[in-house]
């Protein structure tokens, strides 16, 4: 279809077209001026996203757009709706009770029923850009859509502050009974470590086995250096019990056998002499030898009495290092049993302060949800209170005219077409040769058109003329 034949129907079909878009018009503002006004009513929040004071984190856990789109199903709940019958009381109001006697029969809540007919009236918009959500409510009464729109918003702010408060009770509770059992556990492993410490008399423990590891390593290096004076002791006391008597340390530097040396060596050389002079016979050389023997036998007194004092120090040097390792074991075995003693304490004491970091962590924590479940601020705050609107939202007048004369002249073309569907005719020489396949060779024109005389009148039938000839076999 050529532009040419849509406007050919066109001419032919405009009463049936204006006839379409005047009844559409038509009923489209009638319908407007029957339909009950409806007036808007806007309210708006804003959420914070600043950190809360208390828990010291967002008050959100999620993406903004996640969040924002949260709190609009919060408001859209029924939770907020029924805040909202509840708090205006409408469930005690006669005329509310009446309609929903007459509507559901008595079947179900009241409260419900009325919070599901304020769902259908109230929308929810949040801005793209920014923290800020609408809240609309629209009724007949201008002052009841905005008593609504605002009782929304406040039960919305009530609803959030009480879905952060009522968690924080609970685990303020929780955590309350939590603590009171870590006190306990604490108490007990307190009254443990006390005890043990004063079984075991430990003041400072660490001190004390401090000094006792000083006290061992002290015996530790007596016992070394009276092992080797024992030993030297020994060897002397062996050399002195032998044939070597006489090569002692103290035997050669004593004084008095050193004398009785030099005496014994006088006296042999005074024998010798008398000896040489007189003869063994002579009273003088039988004198000398026992006066030498005299010597003799004292210098062996002297020689023995240095030997057993030297034996003597050998066995004190014995006894005394009996006696230092005899004290080193004891010590060694006191310092093991410090040690053990000590490794309870430090079990004990770790108990203790495991005890005292959850009995502290399950103190904070309680501490935290207890101021939070004492609190009166929400992160929601009403930015805008709805004031009763003075024009109604709809039905506009206006835009339904607009959209009717849009609507009808569509509907006014559609059923132009379907006549012409419907009724096919011809209305120009398009037509002829669209439905016919045959050439226009003239056109007859109504008399007294602007084209029926003229050089108009033989151009045109120069043009239908020169129009395509069929070939042989369609002319046969």
């Amino acid at each position: 279809m050529t532009f040419g034949q849509f406007l050919s129907i066109l001419r032919a079909r405009w009463r049936v077209a204006i006839t379409v878009l005047l009844l559409t018009v038509g009923l489209v503002v009638g319908v407007s001026f029957l339909l009950p006004k409806q007036y808007k009513a806007v309210a708006s929040v804003v959420v914070d996203f600043k950190p809360d004071p208390v828990s010291a984190t967002l008050n959100f856990g999620g993406p903004a757009l996640g969040f924002m789109a949260t709190q609009v199903d919060i408001i859209q709940s029924e939770r907020v709706a029924l805040r909202v019958v509840r708090n205006l009381k409408l469930a005690e109001n006669p005329q509310v009770r009446t309609q929903w006697q007459d509507e559901t029969g008595g079947t179900g809540s009241i409260e419900s029923w009325v919070a599901g007919s304020f769902q259908k009236n109230m929308d929810v918009v949040p801005s793209r850009e920014s923290n800020v959500i609408q809240v609309s409510y629209k009724s007949p009464d201008p002052r009841f859509a905005a008593a609504l729109a605002n009782a929304f918003v406040q039960a919305y702010i009530d609803t959030t502050l009480e879905l952060r408060v009522d968690p924080a009770k609970q685990y303020s509770s929780f955590f309350q009974t939590r603590s009171k059992e870590s006190r306990e556990v604490l108490e007990v492993a307190q009254g443990k470590l006390s005890s043990f410490q004063k079984e075991n008399g430990i003041i400072a423990s660490d001190e004390r086995l401090d000094i006792e590891n000083s006290r061992l390593n002290e015996l530790s290096t007596q016992m070394t250096a009276l092992q080797a004076v024992s030993a030297e002791s020994a060897s002397r006391q062996q050399q002195a019990q032998g044939v070597q008597g006489d090569r002692l340390q103290e035997v050669l530097s004593n004084g008095l056998i050193s004398a009785i040396k030099s005496d014994v060596s006088r006296a042999e050389a005074q024998l010798k002499g008398l000896s040489e002079r007189y003869g063994d016979a002579h009273p003088s050389v039988i004198e000398a030898k026992a006066n030498l023997t005299e010597l003799r036998t004292r210098l062996d007194l002297e020689i023995k009495k240095i030997a057993s004092s030297v034996g003597l120090n050998n066995n004190i040097n014995k006894q005394r290092e009996a006696d230092v390792r005899s004290a080193l074991e004891s010590q060694r075995a006191k310092v093991l049993k410090l040690k053990a003693v000590r490794d309870e304490g430090v079990l004990l004491m770790r108990d203790v302060e495991n005890a005292q970091r959850a009995y502290d962590a399950v103190l904070q924590r309680y501490t935290q949800t207890s101021l939070e479940s004492q609190t009166t601020q929400s992160n929601v705050n009403a930015l805008t209170q709805a004031v009763a609107p003075t024009e109604p939202a709809s039905p506009r007048l206006l835009l339904n005219t607009l959209l009717a004369l849009f609507g009808g002249t569509v509907l006014a073309l559609a059923a132009a077409l379907g006549l012409e569907l419907m009724d096919r005719r011809v209305r120009s020489a398009e037509d002829i040769l669209t439905v016919l396949d045959l050439p226009v060779i003239g056109v007859l024109l109504k008399p007294g058109t602007a084209k029926a005389s003229g050089d108009e009148n033989g151009s045109l039938m120069q043009q239908r003329l020169l129009a395509p000839i069929p070939q042989s076999g369609k002319a046969a």
